[in-house]
Formats: C-alpha cells, structure tokens, sequence
C-alpha cells in the first residue's frame, strides 16, 4: 500500500515537471512569435494598429512571467542543490511579480478598448473614447503602475532557508517573505478583482452589443462567398475567449493559492500545482490571438 502510494506521488511529480517544461517552452515560443507577429509592420515601415500594441505589451509580459517563474520552479522540480541568492530572489521575483501585474492590466486595457470600439460613433463624444493613441499610453502606465505597486517585493523577499531535514516544503527551494502574506494578499486580490471586474463589465457590454446587431442585421442576406462577419466582431469574439481563458485559470489558480495560504500547506507539489495554473493564460494566449488573427495564413487556423 505504501509502496501504490509513493509511486503514484513519484507519477504525479512527473507529470507536474512535464507539464511544466511544456509550458514553459512552448509557451515562450507562443509569445515570442505574438511580438514579432505585431512588431512586424513596424518592421515593414507600416503603422502599427492600437491593438497590435497592446499586444506587443502582452506578449512581452507573459513572456517575462513565463521565463523569471521558470528560473526558480524549475530550480525546484530538476535541482538539488544552489537555490537562488537574496540578490537573485529579489531580481527574479520582482520581475515575476511586474509581468503578472502588467499582463491582467494590458489584458483589461484590450477588452476595454475593443468595447469602445463596438460602440457606434454618435458625434464628438466618441473621440476620446475611440483614440487610436490610447492603448499605447495606458499600456506604459500598466508597466509603471505594475513597477509601483510590487516595489515591496525586493524589500521582503530574501533567500531560500533551510527548516530541518524536510525535503517536500517550500522553504527549501524557493525564496521566503519577512511580510505577512495574508495582508499583501488581500490588497492584491483586491486590485485584481477591480481589473477583472472590468473586463468582465467591457465583455459583458460587448456581449449585449453583438447581440443587439445580431437582431439588427439577422434579416439582411449577405451575397454568397461575402463574409458576414466584420473584423470588429471577429475582434470582439477572441476578445471575449480571451478574457474567459483568463478568468478561468485565474480563479483556479485563487483556489489553490487560498488553500495554501489559509492551512499553511506548503508541499512543494502543491507550489507547483500553483505554479503550473498561473502559468496556462501565459501559455495559452498566445496561441489563441495568433491563429484567430486574420494576418494568419489559413493554413495554421
């Protein structure tokens, strides 16, 4: 019985690792392809559309996420020994810490945009709201606000120490805290859930919107081989997946971490559960704004 369980754990790290290596490789190649994929009409000498910004803002952080989460649980889930200095858990965790912020408000920024832009222009008041210079300035504010609110993490964040002889806890592989976590993390949920709420209000609105012009326009017959669906819309519907992927793996991950947190489990296969669950919107994203793209070749949607 013993012997079913201790090989059932050993399957279960396995597969955790794998997993792991996974998203992390894949995952990267995801985002660096999204970059090039929006940087490139820059490249071209062409103007880059407000939404292809936001999404080079994106791609970059979920790639710093994937690679500075990676350093660490990696370090965890492959290595025995040299887990990282003070100086490098404040580096690492404060960079992780920064993406992570900037990508729940980059994705905000992208859902809110793409509402304004469902909305029928009525006069000059639309202007402001329909500002194609817009996504790129809030975008850096999501970069300096991410830099601000985490500036206590290289503070409180300091080395790996060592309790005992036990091998299975996070204290021996991966950095500790001097601040109590159930306050930071409070405040943090807080701020997430103020983002989330609206990207949950900007997807809801659309929904309404599409359904509104689907009654609208329902009776009108396209001409054949003509697509009905507009690029607005097509937007607005990779959008809304997007914001649901984000959401989802979003309250998995709260899940485990409030387990963590309240019963003080720390067991290294449950950090990296965690772990694993915050790192599928970076892995997964990707891929669904590159191939629901219309620049994609057909072939790879």
């Amino acid at each position: 019985m013993l012997f079913d369980k201790d090989a059932l754990q050993t399957t279960g790290n396995v597969a955790l690792k794998a997993t792991f290596l996974v998203q992390i490789g894949f995952g990267t190649l995801a985002n660096v392809t999204l970059f090039f994929h929006n940087v490139s009409p820059i490249l071209r000498g062409h103007k880059q559309r407000p939404t292809h910004v936001v999404l080079t803002h994106m791609a970059l952080a979920n790639l710093l996420v994937l690679l500075f989460s990676g350093i660490p649980h990696t370090m965890a889930a492959f290595l025995l020994t040299n887990p990282l200095s003070s100086l490098g858990c404040k580096l690492v965790y404060y960079t992780h810490r920064v993406a992570r912020s900037s990508t729940l408000c980059s994705t905000c920024v992208l859902s809110t945009y793409q509402f304004f832009t469902l909305i029928p222009g009525r006069g000059d008041c639309m202007t402001l709201q329909r500002d194609p210079k817009m996504p790129g300035p809030s975008c850096g504010v999501c970069w300096v606000f991410s830099l601000l609110l985490n500036i206590y993490t290289p503070v409180s964040v300091t080395g790996a120490q060592t309790k005992g002889n036990d091998t299975d806890t996070q204290g021996r592989w991966f950095c500790s805290s001097s601040i109590p976590r159930t306050g930071i993390g409070i405040l943090l949920s807080c701020l997430d859930a103020v983002f989330i709420g609206l990207m949950v209000w900007a997807s809801g609105s659309m929904v309404g919107l599409l359904r509104r012009h689907h009654h609208r326009v329902q009776h009108i017959h396209t001409p054949k081989g003509q697509h009905s669906c507009p690029p607005e819309t097509r937007a607005a519907h990779t959008i809304l997946m997007l914001v649901v992927t984000f959401v989802v793996f979003y309250m998995m991950n709260l899940v485990v971490t409030l387990y963590i947190t309240l019963f003080l489990d720390l067991q290294l296969w449950l950090i990296q559960t965690c772990n694993v669950l915050a790192l599928c919107f970076p892995t997964v994203s990707p891929f669904l704004l590159v191939l629901r793209d219309p620049r994609t070749p057909r072939i790879c949607s």
